[in-house]
């Protein structure tokens, strides 16, 4: 497995085919990949009407490897800004790849309507070596979600709503990709908090989204 960044392409080789989740904007829900890419953009990039999916998919035909075993999303976060971090339970060994900006932050039960310009957003692809059910990798998801939401709630990031103060849970476009082994003949079917699972993922997206957090407010970069 490796991570490559030609600019404006981030890109992870899972180091062969996995089963994969997502709701990436190319090739979106239970699909195999051997790459998992992001693509920077300038939001000025993207105006009002512009077909979008179109455009990416024209860029992954143009740019990456293997289009047809990859999966893409969108991120205006300069790129060379990512995270990386790996955490190993007993047999299992959870890695997360985390693109971080907070200009686009939410907080969860209400909705900012963030301006075209500031569209940050938090894209995260986690990699198990375990092969799971797709009932145990929806429950992956969410705990993926959970660690990215408690590590972004411990920033302490603000966003105003309706005049108050309040703490940001997300982003309104973030993104989320699963990636698990797709050889091994008996599929996990449990992945929550109270399995290696759970725990070494969890543990990686927390770790990975807290360092994302750590250097937006830094003042690294702000977008």
């Amino acid at each position: 497995m490796s991570v490559t960044l030609t600019h404006p392409w981030l890109l992870w080789d899972l180091g062969g085919i996995h089963d994969c989740l997502s709701f990436a904007p190319y090739r979106s829900g239970f699909v195999t990949a051997h790459h998992i890419a992001w693509r920077e953009v300038r939001n000025a990039d993207l105006p009002i009407d512009f077909d979008v999916i179109g455009w990416l998919n024209g860029e992954v035909a143009t740019h990456l490897p293997r289009p047809q075993d990859s999966i893409a999303m969108l991120t205006s976060r300069d790129i060379h800004f990512h995270h990386h971090h790996r955490a190993e339970i007993g047999d299992t060994v959870a890695e997360a790849l985390v693109t971080l900006g907070l200009s686009n932050a939410e907080r969860i039960g209400t909705r900012r309507l963030a301006a075209p310009e500031a569209y940050g957003t938090i894209n995260i692809a986690a990699r198990l070596n375990r092969h799971l059910t797709q009932s145990a990798m929806l429950e992956a998801m969410t705990i993926i979600a959970e660690a990215r939401t408690t590590a972004v709630l411990e920033s302490g990031y603000q966003v105003m709503v309706d005049g108050k103060a309040m703490t940001a849970t997300g982003t309104g476009t973030d993104c989320i990709t699963l990636a698990c082994t797709a050889d091994a003949d008996r599929p996990e079917t449990f992945a929550g908090l109270h399995t290696e699972i759970g725990h070494a993922l969890g543990l990686a997206i927390y770790e990975a989204v807290r360092a994302g957090c750590d250097t937006y407010l830094n003042g690294e970069d702000t977008k």
